[in-house]
Order: C-alpha cells, then structure tokens, then sequence
C-alpha cells in the first residue's frame, strides 16, 4: 500500500470546541469546515493533519455510531518542549504529566483535549545506555 497521507480522526459531540481547541493551542488551521467535520493542518508543518468527526455523523458504521475517542494518544515532536509547556500551563490546559526527561530518550509532558485525548508533546533527547540498545541506529535521538 502506498499511503498518500495519514492522520488520525478524533470522533466526538463536541466538533466546534475541538477543533478551535486545536487550533488555540496547537496551531492548526481548518483546511475544510462544517458543522460536523472539521480537517485541521498545522499552520507550521502542512504534513500535520488532524480531523475531527461529529461521532453520530451517517459515514461512520452504525455499530460504532455515537462512540468517542478512547485509549487514544497523539505525539508531537517539537523543538522546544520547554516552550510549549510553559505555554500550555500559561493557558491553563490540564497537565496530566509534568515535563521531564525519560531514559528511553524523551523530554516530554502530557495533557489532554476537550474528549479526553491525551496529548504527549515531546522533544527527542539521547537515551541512557540502557535504553540505546533497544535503537535502530539509524532512528537514535540525538
């Protein structure tokens, strides 16, 4: 399969609140807007799409019709980490995990959209000695 692009599709009752949260705190724009779905690409990187689906809308299959997004985790790498936690806090979003830094090779922190999406915003560092085996050598962090 050759994929032409991938993003994921937050299914929720709140599709105005979720996208304007995505776009306040993360810098997405809309690409396409209606009152039951929403596509958002970053306005920094237009590699980065999100979508967001009114969960009862007809295309989604009737057996999962009126669901929400659950045991769902989106990452984004960034540059500045510190930044963006600091702006995140600043803006008063949740914070379910504190910044720090993880031997497995990430400065990271963890917060959450309107549905209860947990968001990890993580910067790449080099891992401990115990995690650098574990590494393609091509896919180490700097």
């Amino acid at each position: 399969m050759k994929c032409t692009q991938y993003y994921p599709v937050i299914m929720t009752d709140q599709v105005a609140e979720t996208a304007r949260f995505y776009r306040d705190h993360f810098r997405f724009k809309a690409l396409f807007e209606a009152d039951w779905y929403v596509h958002l690409q970053s306005a920094e990187v237009p590699s980065v799409n999100i979508a967001v689906l009114d969960r009862s809308h007809e295309t989604i299959p009737a057996a999962r019709r009126g669901k929400n997004a659950a045991g769902l985790l989106l990452n984004f790498e960034v540059e500045d980490v510190d930044g963006e936690y600091d702006r995140a806090v600043q803006a008063g979003l949740p914070v379910l995990l504190g910044l720090r830094d993880e031997p497995f090779g990430q400065r990271h922190f963890i917060t959450q959209d309107p549905n209860g999406v947990m968001i990890d915003v993580i910067k790449p560092i080099p891992p401990s000695e115990a995690f650098l085996a574990q590494y393609n050598p091509e896919a180490v962090p700097a």
